[in-house]
């Protein structure tokens, strides 16, 4: 039976800490880059993904879910819509997630580990709460929370802590069910090798076409962002840091994670002997499915702008696209990679290959039962292959902030602010109520 719902509002009882957060290792709360939690004994994995439509029905409904409280008229949805339908009207990221999810209860089960994995999603069905409903009446209470995203910024990290939050709040499951999310993943090997053999072989295969190493294009792509929210990724401490390749820090983390990974597999292919003895290819960081008002700067340059360019300067005569920042071949890599970004390479006179991503590749399923076990063995390995510096298991306070001034505090977990951001939620829907 569900749990009643607790009250809400400046007199609503708020949870300790250890309800939405996990205890930390001595000696490690004010490492940035390597604050670790302590091993927990969980009983249930929550996957947590953005959810898509399964048919032409559930397209509009679907994108207004997405949309929701952006003031995005239905006429600007009707045109992204034809994404959807142009793929019978369902979203390849459901049959992909379910893929992962059988691999990941196969590959725990390999190493023993007795896990249950329950789906929930943001956007669609199976919603969040539903899971978090699920795993509760089975009989688990303390879950760990995997996410399809490898990256830390609103969208990618926190916004999954909020799902997390809301969805126990929704059930009224706060203080007796606990979601602590992994660390982002982006630096995992089970992640990166998979996409550095994939551009070694399209590298080979351009090559093999009459392609010198020197006159192909490496574009490694990434959902943009809005700049604000770029700026805030990582905790508040990091704000306005720099790293290679962003002097001016003003991507915040989400860049520089992006730019390591892309380092670490360039790095990869050089070593390789596809490229050993061949003139490294030039690359760079470059971004695609931007949405929102044209007045609010996003993170740039888009991909189908940088490929326009390559062929005025005639800079190069193929492009490799490298979709760096996401973890399956979903929609907005078919569409906007395999049919916007290739038609532009195309009608450029450009060679085109498109690297596929590493969630159907065993490698990387091997990475998130890594992971995991990252959180139950203080013994298990932490592999981090990338020059950034490590990721922490606990966020930092204000981590990966909205960016927007309009943002309304949420409850969340996973965080060092996370029994504040329940309490202040909490202040915020009772002072809403009452007024």
């Amino acid at each position: 039976m569900t749990a009643p719902a607790r009250p809400a509002g400046p007199d609503a009882p708020v949870p300790p800490a250890a309800d939405v957060i996990a205890p930390l290792v001595p000696g490690t709360e004010a490492d940035t880059h390597g604050r670790r939690a302590q091993p927990l004994p969980a009983d249930a994995i929550v996957f947590a993904s953005f959810g898509g439509p399964e048919g032409p029905e559930d397209v509009m409904p679907f994108l207004r879910n997405v949309t929701r409280g952006r003031g995005i008229p239905d006429e600007r949805l009707e045109e992204v819509s034809h994404h959807y339908m142009a793929m019978g009207g369902r979203s390849p990221i459901n049959a992909q997630n379910r893929t992962m999810i059988a691999q990941l209860e196969a590959a725990l089960a390999e190493r023993g580990i007795d896990l249950p994995v329950y789906w929930g999603n943001r956007n669609w069905e199976p919603y969040m709460a539903d899971a978090v409903r699920s795993l509760h009446a089975d009989g688990h209470r303390r879950a760990l929370g995997i996410v399809t995203s490898a990256y830390s910024s609103y969208s990618s990290c926190r916004q999954y802590r909020e799902d997390f939050g809301k969805a126990l709040v929704e059930t009224g499951l706060l203080g007796e069910v606990t979601i602590d999310k992994i660390r982002v993943y982006f630096d995992h090997p089970g992640f990166l090798d998979p996409v550095a053999d994939g551009l070694a072989e399209a590298l080979g295969e351009l090559r093999a076409e009459g392609h010198e190493h020197s006159r192909i294009r490496v574009l490694f792509s990434t959902h943009s962002i809005p700049t604000a929210m770029a700026v805030a990724s990582g905790p508040e401490e990091t704000r306005g840091g720099s790293c290679e390749g962003d002097p001016e820090g003003t991507g915040g983390w989400y860049v520089a994670q992006h730019l390591a990974a892309c380092r670490y597999v360039m790095e990869q292919v050089a070593a390789s002997p596809e490229g050993s003895g061949a003139e490294a290819p030039a690359w760079e960081l470059v971004y695609q499915s931007r949405s929102g008002a044209p007045h609010i700067p996003w993170l740039e340059p888009d991909i189908n702008d940088v490929i326009e360019g390559i062929a005025a300067e005639r800079s190069a005569d193929a492009v490799v696209v490298v979709p760096i920042g996401f973890v399956t071949d979903h929609v907005e890599v078919v569409w906007d990679l395999d049919t916007e970004a290739k038609e532009s390479a195309e009608e450029a006179g450009l060679g085109f290959r498109r690297v596929a991503t590493s969630g159907s590749d065993p490698r990387f399923i091997a990475a998130l039962v890594d992971l995991v076990e990252e959180r139950l063995r203080e013994d298990a390995p932490r592999r981090q292959v990338t020059d950034f510096g490590g990721t922490p298991d606990v966020c930092g306070v204000g981590c990966c902030a909205n960016g927007s001034p309009r943002a309304r505090i949420q409850p969340t977990t996973s965080a060092l602010d996370s029994p504040a951001d329940v309490a202040a939620a909490a202040a915020d829907a009772g002072a809403g109520a009452a007024s």
